[in-house]
């Protein structure tokens, strides 16, 4: 994907509500880092033209000069010296084409190709890891905006139950303990509210800053993700079924790495570099070859001078013209070991690749195992965490019922509902890292992340 700096509308539509793919979308167009990388293309583009030309087309060019000679000069018609003033004028036309310059224009079109081959990867990588940011930073505002609904729902609730418990006090039912203690209960369910809202703003700043957003704007995030009790058919599906579009059925680890192996950016771009670094070894070991050019000309010339009876213009142009051809070799012998040196060089660059390629498919490999492993662990966790959600909001209910017949304290509902809220917290934490971690899966497995439902 290529996108451009843009005057997105989705900023001038500030009641637009952004989904992840939007906000991926926005980022990717008006990311600074996308811009450079594009620009960096455009280098790799100009230079794969460069390598065209030089290959298959002659240097061409053409010169003229006119001066005034004031001193003592040769009559080239006499072959005499004569001091009068004289003015002399010459036009030429000249090409060069090398037959042979060991092999430095093959490879120049070979490392050209390769390396808008490597530019194009890494575009793909800019655009991959700004996707990533953006996702992470996208699911933290949804956990916060759903973690503060039902803290709101929380303090709704206890602003009831105090009022319920200072209306039974009245009537004698409660003691003033309860309604203290329920007064307390109330001020945490604020202050975490408070804390909850904070961060959620805190998180939504985040998400603007890397999509770029303009500051003036209001940012609405779509918060209708699938998962508060896990039950939906979104998660269902995202969770029973891990298949990956960019490869066939259901593929094992070793089908996921191996296609990684072959298709992943990292690799792409690491192969590329030890692919011109062999190609920049060859290109300087021919430099201790003869080379072979061949070399046509033309050029004619006009002179006057005070005194004389020269001919016109016309005719000087035509008759003084001349051609030539030139086939010449240039045999190195020596350079100061200059090129040998060079040779030394290149051939420790070659190695330096070599091993940051055999590096890279290592690091890649590993973090294809490391994300499958974690997308399962965090398939998992989310399981768990979604059953102790459902139990301790079973508890909770049934606590506070008790509590409406005063069979229980405010400070025993008080620990329930602090239980019910960490596991609520917990089963949304925990689908939201399944969610990122089975995108990451998907990514290595060819499906770009701007492209996963």
């Amino acid at each position: 994907m290529t996108l451009g700096p843009v005057e997105n509308s989705w900023a001038q539509e500030s009641s637009k509500v952004m989904s992840l793919k939007d906000c991926m979308e926005y980022a990717i167009s008006n990311s600074t880092k996308t811009r450079i990388q594009q620009a960096a293309s455009g280098d790799a583009r100009i230079a794969r033209r460069d390598a065209i030309l030089q290959a298959f087309t002659p240097n061409l060019s053409g010169s003229t000069y006119a001066y005034y000679n004031f001193g003592r000069s040769i009559d080239p018609q006499t072959n005499t010296y004569f001091t009068q003033t004289s003015f002399h004028n010459s036009y030429s036309v000249s090409a060069g084409f090398d037959l042979f310059n060991g092999f430095q224009a093959v490879n120049n079109l070979k490392i050209s190709k390769t390396g808008l081959a490597i530019s194009e990867s890494q575009e793909k990588q800019v655009e991959a890891d700004i996707c990533l940011a953006v996702m992470e930073a996208y699911y933290n505002v949804v956990y916060y905006k759903r973690l503060a609904d039902i803290y709101e729902e929380q303090v709704g609730a206890a602003e009831l139950a105090l009022k319920k418990a200072m209306r039974q006090e009245e009537l004698g039912q409660k003691g003033h303990a309860d309604v203290v203690q329920m007064e307390a209960d109330l001020a945490d369910r604020k202050y975490d509210l408070t804390n909850v809202r904070n961060s959620y703003k805190d998180q939504l700043m985040t998400l603007g800053d890397l999509m770029f957003w303009p500051p003036e704007e209001e940012l609405v995030v779509d918060t209708e993700m699938p998962g508060q009790a896990g039950h939906d058919r979104g998660v269902g599906r995202a969770l029973n079924e891990n298949v990956i579009p960019g490869l066939t059925g259901d593929p094992s680890v070793t089908d996921i790495i191996a296609f990684a192996l072959e298709n992943n950016p990292q690799i792409k771009i690491a192969e590329g570099t030890m692919l011109n670094a062999k190609r920049e070894l060859s290109t300087t070991k021919g430099q201790l070859l003869p080379t072979l050019g061949l070399y046509a000309g033309w050029s004619t010339t006009y002179y006057t001078y005070q005194g004389a009876q020269t001919n016109p213009f016309r005719d000087q142009f035509k008759n003084n013209g001349g051609e030539y051809v030139e086939v010449s070799m240039s045999i190195p012998i020596w350079g100061k070991m200059q090129k040998r040196s060079r040779i030394a060089k290149q051939r420790n660059a070659l190695t330096k690749a070599t091993a940051e390629y055999d590096q890279k498919r290592r690091d890649v490999e590993s973090e294809v195992r490391r994300a499958i492993q974690d997308r399962d662990g965090s398939e998992a966790a989310y399981d768990q965490a979604r059953y102790k959600s459902e139990v301790q909001e079973e508890a909770y209910n049934l606590n506070l019922k008790k509590m409406e017949q005063g069979l229980i304290s405010p400070l025993e509902l008080q620990t329930a509902t602090n239980n019910y809220l960490k596991s609520k917290a917990d089963e949304m934490n925990s689908l939201y890292k399944y969610l990122i971690k089975d995108a990451v899966v998907k990514y290595f497995g060819g499906v770009e992340y701007i492209n996963q439902e």
